[in-house]
C-alpha cells in the first residue's frame, strides 16, 4: 500500500466531521492560512486531510462541493465516513440476486438519516448523483508515512486484510454490494472502520440517549490496554447507566475490540461527537469530532513531522450560529 503523503506539502491540516457546517469549515480553512484561488480553498505548503462525514448537516450541497473540489484540486484528501457510505448505500439498488431493492433499506429512521441531503438536492438530481458516484471513489482509509487516518476505527486486522485481497485503500460496485451482506467480510470493514465497535448492552438491555434513540448497544474505545468492565471501554456522549457500567466484559467482547498500541503511529479520526475544549486522547491518538453539527466545535490538528502529538496543534472554531442542528437522528 503506497502513502498518502505528496512532496508537495510540508504539513498537514487533520479536520474533524463537517457535517454540512460549510461556513464554519470556510472560516476554519481562513483561520488555517488556506486562501481561495480560482474558488478553490488551498494553502501554499500544505494540505488538508478530512476524517469523513461532510454529509448531513444545515448546508451539505455547498459544504460537499467545497470539499470535492479542494480534494480534486490536490489540496486536500478525504476518507469516507458513515454518512458518507450511508447515503452512498441509501441510493444504490441492490443486484438482481441480492433481493434487496437498496443496499441500505428505506426505513424510516434510514429515511430521516438522510431527509437532509436529498432535501437539500432537490432540483439538482444530476448533481447528487455526480457527488454519489464520487463518493464511491474515497478510501476507507489513509496511511502517511508518520499518522494513520480512518473515520472511526483502526481495526488492523480488517485493514491487513483489506490490503492482502485488494491492494488498495478504496472500495469498488461489487465491494459495495457486499457491504449490505449481513457477516461478510466487506460488512465487518464497512462497519468496523466507519461506524467503530459497538458493543451489545448484556442482557438483552436497552439504554435511550439524548436524542431520544433507544439502543441495545454501546460504542467502545479500542485503545485501552487491559480493559476489564464495561465503563473502562465506553466511548459516547451518553454514558452507561450506573447499573451496567461495572458488567465485567465477555471473552466475546474482548475478541472484538482490536487494540491500537502507544507505540504505533499518530492515528486521526472522528465520529465520536466529543464535547468541551479539544484534547488528546493519548499522545498517538486524536478524535476531531466536536459536534460541530450541535453547536459545537470545528476542530483542525496541524500536523508537521512530530512522533508524539501536541495539544499545543488543535485549532478550532466554533460554529456560526446561523448553522443550527435540524437534523433528528444523532449517529
Amino acid at each position: 500500500m503506497e502513502y498518502a503523503d505528496s512532496v508537495c506539502h510540508q504539513g498537514y491540516d487533520l479536520i474533524g466531521d463537517v457535517h454540512g457546517c460549510n461556513n464554519t469549515l470556510c472560516r476554519l480553512l481562513a483561520e488555517l492560512g488556506y486562501r481561495q484561488v480560482d474558488g478553490i480553498w488551498r494553502h501554499p505548503d500544505r494540505q488538508a486531510v478530512f476524517v469523513g462525514d461532510v454529509d448531513r448537516g444545515p448546508r451539505i450541497r455547498e459544504a460537499l462541493r467545497t470539499v470535492r473540489d479542494m480534494v480534486e484540486a490536490g489540496a486536500a484528501q478525504l476518507v469516507m465516513g458513515n454518512h458518507e457510505y450511508n447515503l452512498l448505500a441509501f441510493l444504490t439498488p441492490g443486484a438482481k440476486d441480492s433481493g434487496l431493492e437498496y443496499l441500505r433499506s428505506h426505513t424510516e429512521r434510514n429515511c430521516r438519516l438522510v431527509r437532509e441531503t436529498l432535501e437539500q438536492f432537490a432540483g439538482h438530481a444530476d448533481e447528487l448523483a455526480d457527488h454519489v458516484q464520487w463518493l464511491l471513489s474515497l478510501p476507507l482509509f489513509l496511511e502517511f508515512r508518520r499518522f494513520r487516518v480512518v473515520h472511526a476505527c483502526w481495526d488492523p486486522r480488517l485493514i491487513g486484510e483489506f490490503c492482502r485481497r485488494y491492494q488498495r485503500n478504496t472500495i469498488d460496485s461489487d465491494f459495495l454490494q457486499e457491504s449490505a451482506v449481513y457477516g461478510s467480510f466487506a460488512n465487518r470493514t464497512v462497519d468496523h472502520l466507519l461506524r467503530g465497535i459497538d458493543l451489545p448492552l448484556p442482557d438483552g438491555m436497552t439504554m435511550t440517549s439524548k436524542d431520544g434513540l433507544v439502543r441495545r448497544f454501546f460504542r467502545a474505545a479500542f485503545w485501552q490496554q487491559y480493559p476489564d468492565t464495561l465503563n473502562d471501554v465506553v466511548f459516547q456522549p451518553d454514558q452507561l447507566p450506573p447499573e451496567l457500567a461495572g458488567r465485567k466484559l465477555t471473552p466475546d467482547d474482548l475478541e472484538r475490540i482490536p487494540y491500537y498500541d502507544p507505540d504505533q503511529p499518530p492515528l486521526f479520526f472522528g465520529h465520536y461527537w466529543r464535547s468541551g475544549t479539544p484534547a488528546l486522547i493519548r499522545p498517538n491518538i486524536a478524535c476531531l469530532d466536536y459536534s460541530a453539527v450541535k453547536y459545537g466545535k470545528l476542530v483542525a490538528y496541524r500536523m508537521s513531522n512530530e512522533r508524539w502529538l501536541k495539544h499545543s496543534h488543535f485549532v478550532w472554531v466554533d460554529v456560526d450560529p446561523d448553522e443550527p442542528f435540524t437534523a433528528s437522528a444523532a449517529f
